[in-house]
């Protein structure tokens, strides 16, 4: 679907598609319409070609040549894949492993956040289940560009990095077509540049985890990247407690007492990459790394609905 809206003497264009399993919105603004058009056919064209690249769901795919292979033999791939694997592993050592592409070894008979779950499984069966996931044994030949899994059965993913990766990507793909100011957003991890039609930065909303559609608060921002992940939207109750969808790769049990975590910072992959850490790691380690961190903010909800912020934070 796409759609135009004229600002002053400037085009709005907004295309919506489901790209990566994902919605995605991509936005350009521009007084040639052919330009923009042409800029989000590419930017569609980019983000398409990434999910190829990136997915697990194809034999073909080089992430599953990685998998097919783990235990056996390293697999060569491309300068891309490889380079994205080597910044997920610098963000699981900054994180202390609670970022792992390899968390795609879980055993999914774990956690199917139904309702018919009614107990958690014990600490000793969710460490075991678990065991594969390991970012410390995926071994890289640099200068072959060549990626090994250690363990058989250990598996990678990129579902916590890929978008972010995608919309990046997709960004810059419009910039080099003149495409000064737009959005892409995907399914609320978002990049955006520039400034709306009548000069003012972009106003960016963050989500209210406790009402579907709604906003907590807002931010006016400018060439930076926002993501958010949060527990609102996936959860199950045991014995009167939420427990999240999103599990401590660490541990194999499930995260509590944040709902909710928006990090802030000028590139779409490390915003996507570094939303769930935090949430795992929790509310005061979590902000002492993000503090520690040059050019990258966070705002972080509890279970009270409580807000806390890192140190530059400037909400409206």
């Amino acid at each position: 679907m796409q759609t135009v809206k004229a600002v002053r003497d400037k085009l709005v264009f907004n295309r919506t598609l489901k790209l990566m399993g994902n919605r995605f919105q991509i936005t350009a603004v521009s007084e040639n319409e052919e330009r923009a058009v042409r800029s989000i056919d590419k930017a569609v064209e980019e983000i398409s070609r990434i999910e190829q690249l990136l997915t697990t769901y194809r034999e073909d795919s080089e992430t599953s040549l990685i998998n097919r292979n783990a235990g056996l033999a390293p697999v060569t791939v491309s300068r891309e894949t490889f380079e994205i694997i080597e910044r997920s592993i610098r963000i699981s050592r900054i994180t202390q492993g609670a970022f792992d592409i390899t968390y795609g070894s879980v055993d999914r008979r774990l956690w199917n956040f139904d309702t018919g779950m009614k107990a958690l499984p014990d600490r000793e069966t969710a460490r075991k289940m678990v065991r594969l996931i390991n970012y410390r044994n995926i071994e890289l030949d640099q200068a072959h560009s060549r990626v090994f899994l250690k363990e058989e059965g250990m598996r990678i993913g990129f579902g916590g990095i890929g978008k972010g990766y995608a919309a990046e990507r997709a960004k810059w793909v419009m910039m080099q077509m003149g495409i000064e100011s737009g959005i892409v957003n995907a399914s609320g991890d978002l990049t955006a540049w520039g400034h709306q039609p009548d000069g003012k930065p972009w106003t960016i909303g963050i989500a209210n985890p406790n009402e579907a559609g709604k906003l907590f608060s807002y931010m006016n921002i400018s060439n930076m990247a926002v993501a958010t992940s949060g527990n609102y939207e996936k959860f199950i109750f045991i014995d009167g407690k939420r427990y999240s969808h999103t599990i401590d790769p660490r541990t194999g049990l499930p995260v509590t007492g944040i709902k909710s975590v928006t990090i802030i910072t000028p590139n779409a992959e490390i915003a996507d990459a570094m939303a769930t850490p935090v949430m795992i790691m929790g509310i005061k380690a979590g902000l002492d790394m993000i503090n520690q961190i040059k050019d990258i903010e966070a705002i972080l909800i509890d279970e009270d609905d409580k807000m806390y912020t890192s140190d530059h934070i400037r909400l409206t």
